[in-house]
């Protein structure tokens, strides 16, 4: 018997699986904390996190899945880490965390980002780097640079969170090239750290850590750490990416055409790409996919909306409280397709990226008292969630990513029949859902890192897939619908 684990590292939880290398499926898996983990917000639209609070969680997660597996631990092969994108986590020389993490959501960068985009111009910026600075690491460290000089004189080393619990597990500072891009630190003309972005914030090269593979040896388990958690010396931390590349690499998303969607609070559409097309006005976002290489090119292209599971979580608090989800989504489909005219503009979490930066809000459009009843509108807020996916992926297809199959998890708003037959009938595309979630692909992904398997298509032989939509006879009427919702948008949005 061999295993792996995988590591996620969120920012609500701390998710630790147990992969059987034989059977291909998870042996034990646990999260911590059991609620919400902590995120400090000193300021308004300021995120932190306190990146020993990861750690704990990681052992406390670590020790369920021990406890319930009841496995040797000498049978562990290796570990892979997957984590939250765009935070900056800071080090001093010895390895002390300066300041808390500025993580994901927040933020108070984006007019350093969006100065960057004027001053380094934004051909140049779109041609090289594949995307504006926007609100992404560079941006937060300079921020750090300008509005904390004393805590910025005593960085040695910058990472991301999941480069951070790298380094705890070995104590080696290292990152990735996929990472590096995510802080929108690389030059893609010519795949290495983009020396004019460092230049321009004023930035000295060694503040950002050795280089490692996505796919290889990272480094061991260090004496003090495996006592610590249990575990034997010298296991190797054999692969790290972050949670939207991982995901689509845990959905076996490897190769140009390829695309997987992810509908927690948040949604992603993630497509993978093989050309140097970024979006010329910044909606979307590129970054190096997990098995991107100077000779074999493969991007990820990334279309995020805010206002996805919340929407109906909201939906579900103030209208629906005495019905559970499955009963959410058997009122809804009560309703005929395109709720009788109400329109659900979803955008009510925050600016869109999608939407230029525009916040516009959650807006409810077409509410007639004398016909729409709870069905109506629970229908209008999953149609007006899919149609938000439609709208971004309609950008996707511009730079080159024609969605033909989607893969997803069979999880979260993927629960709900009626929002993945709108969204397949919307796409015309097939929706495949399979078992398995992000730290299941971080531990696949330390399995081939690892030289278990000898590749990453290997990985997934025997993963399974759940469950097959394809479009059926409502195609027609939904995208008649949609045209309407994308007309009513363009006008809100003027």
């Amino acid at each position: 018997m061999k295993y792996t684990l995988g590591f996620d590292i969120g920012s609500s939880s701390v998710k630790v699986s147990l992969l059987d290398i034989e059977k291909g499926t998870s042996a034990a898996s646990a999260f911590y904390p059991k609620t919400e983990m902590a995120i400090s917000v000193p300021k308004a639209e300021w995120a932190e996190q306190a990146p020993e609070d990861w750690w704990e969680n990681i052992k406390n997660a670590l020790k369920e899945v021990l406890d319930t597996a009841k496995i040797d631990v000498s049978e562990i092969k290796a570990i892979g880490i997957t984590y939250q994108m765009h935070g900056l986590v800071a080090l001093d020389k010895d390895g002390n965390v300066v300041r808390p993490s500025i993580i994901w959501c927040d933020s108070r960068a984006v007019d350093y980002g969006r100065e960057a985009f004027k001053t380094l111009g934004e051909e140049w910026s779109l041609n090289h780097l594949l995307n504006s600075p926007g609100n992404f690491t560079a941006a937060k460290l300079k921020w750090v640079k300008e509005n904390e000089p004393e805590v910025y004189k005593r960085i040695d080393k910058i990472m991301l969170p999941g480069d951070y619990i790298a380094y705890r597990l070995t104590g080696k500072k290292t990152t990735t090239l996929s990472g590096l891009s995510e802080g929108i630190f690389v030059d893609f003309q010519s795949d290495a750290v983009s020396k004019e972005l460092l230049e321009y914030f004023g930035f000295a090269e060694d503040l950002l850590p050795e280089q490692v593979g996505t796919f290889a040896p990272q480094g061991e388990l260090t004496s003090r750490v495996a006592s610590e958690l249990g575990l034997p010396v010298g296991i190797p931390v054999a692969y790290r990416a972050g949670d939207q590349p991982n995901n689509a690499f845990s959905l076996n998303v490897l190769e140009p055409g390829e695309v997987a969607a992810t509908a927690g609070t948040s949604g992603v559409v993630y497509g993978v790409s093989d050309r140097l097309a970024p979006d010329p006005k910044s909606r979307v976002n590129t970054f190096a996919h997990v098995n991107h290489t100077a000779d074999q090119r493969r991007l990820g292209i990334l279309l995020c909306i805010n206002g996805t599971g919340i929407l109906n979580a909201w939906l579900r608090q103030n209208t629906a409280k005495e019905l559970d989800y499955p009963e959410i989504n058997e009122v809804a489909m009560q309703a005929p397709v395109g709720a009788e005219g109400l329109r659900f503009f979803p955008f009510g979490n925050g600016a869109e990226r999608v939407l230029e930066d525009v916040n516009p809000g959650a807006v409810l459009k077409g509410l007639n008292f004398n016909i729409h009843k709870q069905a109506h509108l629970l229908r209008a807020g999953q149609e007006g969630i899919a149609f938000s996916f439609r709208y971004g992926m309609d950008i996707m297809a511009d730079m080159g990513v024609n969605t033909k199959v989607i893969r997803a998890g069979k999880a979260n708003m993927f629960l709900s029949p009626l929002f993945r037959q709108t969204l397949a009938n919307l796409a015309d595309a097939t929706i495949e859902l399979y078992d398995t979630d992000g730290s299941l692909g971080a531990a696949r992904g330390a399995a081939v890192g690892a030289g278990i398997w000898n590749s990453p298509k290997e990985a997934f032989d025997n993963l399974t897939r759940l469950e097959v939509i394809k479009p059926d006879a409502d195609k027609d009427k939904v995208n008649e619908h949609y045209e309407d919702w994308k007309q009513q948008l363009n006008k809100l949005l003027k």
